[in-house]
């Protein structure tokens, strides 16, 4: 989008890494609603799922001016009470308990919703919330599987609202210049990223089923996918490891990573995707691979983004164990953590010198409050197209790997090319009411 330009403003370069698609999206007319903040008011939130990052979310918008989360929603009542007591303690504030987000949506004195539940409630929960008026922070990954990620880019556009992904390291002011030089061609012409996904990842064996404990609302939780005797697999956090509910570490901590790749290269979706991994050291009850391996080809722009996922005793990559690399014909990038790059610089065959680095974060949640206070989309450093992209990309390769073969992909179509079997996991089965709709 900005191949021929060398200095190119920060909004500008946050805009063009979402491709084609974001810059459709952006240049839709766009009003401003009689609710626009003033710059001394109130934003009332809700934040939805409080057994993980929901907790961030709290503390993320209560620590911002002129911003108070009222509301907390979770299907199970002792977590809810749990929050409650502490950030009473902490904020010397009652807030509102509620089980169904229904509810929530329904609240008119709600502004804006922090989503954090689990993965396949994201995008139904954002469209929801966009049809009730509310602007919306979801976490990563934005989506649960292709289909419904592009319907929440649409529920936004539809709906006029403010929709800021959970992708952090896009607010970081150090990551920011970091792709400011991969523009510049400080490593000259990049060619490829990693994504390196290295976590400690222990064996979780299996519970079994029994009867749904006191004060969790089990059909709820379960949501969109089908019914199931409820297990201590899933709830509440080994649901990342089956792939009715989460994706994965590819589609976990891999989000981050999978949208700094395809900021960084400045790439959508690609045309070819090949994985293969599988589990080699537990026999637990997960479904996702333990060690997974994804190649994703860009062939017209000559460009590949790798991905890997370790997990257990695992070595660093050039210090980077949760982070990026970068490869250009004139040295490397390396992405560490949420806020610090550094680059190397070739000065012979195989020889190399320290460039420009920097460590420096930045404020996800103030970036989003700030872009809903003005009401412009425009503002935001993770816009809903990162949660459709970053997260479609994590699901291509998935998908690669449940099948056990390379795939062909259209980028423009979102369709797999001549292969209905792939097709048909680009979305799900829905269990009514838990719907995500056709028509947003």
């Amino acid at each position: 989008m900005h191949k021929n330009e060398t200095k190119i403003s920060r909004r500008s370069f946050i805009k063009s890494t979402t491709g084609a698609v974001a810059a459709t999206a952006f240049s839709a007319p766009m009003f401003i609603p009689k609710n626009v903040f003033g710059a001394n008011d109130k934003i009332r939130v809700a934040v939805l799922g409080m057994n993980g990052r929901g907790k961030s979310h709290v503390d993320g918008f209560m620590n911002l001016k002129d911003v108070e989360v009222t509301t907390l929603c979770d299907p199970d009542m002792k977590v809810l009470e749990k929050r409650a007591k502490q950030y009473e303690e902490k904020y010397n504030k009652k807030m509102k308990l509620v089980q169904d987000l229904r509810n929530v949506y329904d609240d008119k004195n709600i502004d804006a919703v922090g989503i954090a539940t689990t993965n396949h409630w994201h995008a139904l929960a954002t469209i929801w919330a966009c049809q009730a008026g509310k602007d919306v922070y979801v976490e990563k990954p934005g989506s649960h599987n292709i289909w419904e990620g592009r319907k929440m880019v649409e529920a936004a556009t539809k709906h006029d609202r403010i929709v800021q992904h959970g992708v952090q390291l896009r607010s970081s002011a150090a990551l920011q210049e970091a792709v400011q030089h991969l523009r510049d061609g400080l490593i000259g012409r990049v060619y490829m990223a990693r994504g390196l996904v290295f976590r400690w990842r222990a064996d979780i064996g299996d519970k079994g089923f029994e009867p749904v404990p006191d004060g969790l609302d089990y059909d709820l939780w379960l949501g969109p996918a089908q019914k199931r005797p409820f297990t201590r697999n899933l709830v509440h956090y080994n649901w990342h490891w089956h792939w009715d509910f989460g994706n994965g570490d590819v589609g976990n901590q891999g989000i981050h990573e999978t949208d700094m790749c395809m900021w960084g290269l400045d790439v959508g979706l690609p045309e070819k995707i090949t994985a293969m991994g599988g589990k080699f050291l537990w026999d637990d009850c997960k479904e996702t691979p333990e060690v997974l391996t994804s190649t994703y080809h860009y062939p017209k722009e000559k460009k590949m983004i790798q991905f890997e996922v370790r997990h257990w005793n695992t070595n660093s990559e050039e210090g980077v164990k949760v982070g990026n690399i970068f490869y250009g014909d004139k040295g490397y990038m390396l992405i560490k953590g949420y806020d610090t790059y550094e680059t190397h610089l070739s000065v012979g065959r195989g020889k190399y010198e320290q460039g420009p680095g920097r460590s420096e974060g930045g404020d996800h949640y103030k970036n989003f409050i700030d872009a809903v206070r003005v009401h412009d989309k425009s503002m935001l450093n993770g816009p809903v197209e990162t949660a459709h992209l970053s997260s479609a990309l994590a699901h291509l390769g998935n998908i690669s790997y449940r099948l056990e073969r390379q795939l062909n992909f259209n980028p423009k179509a979102e369709m797999f090319v001549g292969d209905e079997e792939a097709n048909k996991m680009l979305t799900r089965n829905y269990r009514s009411p838990y719907v995500v709709p056709d028509r947003v």
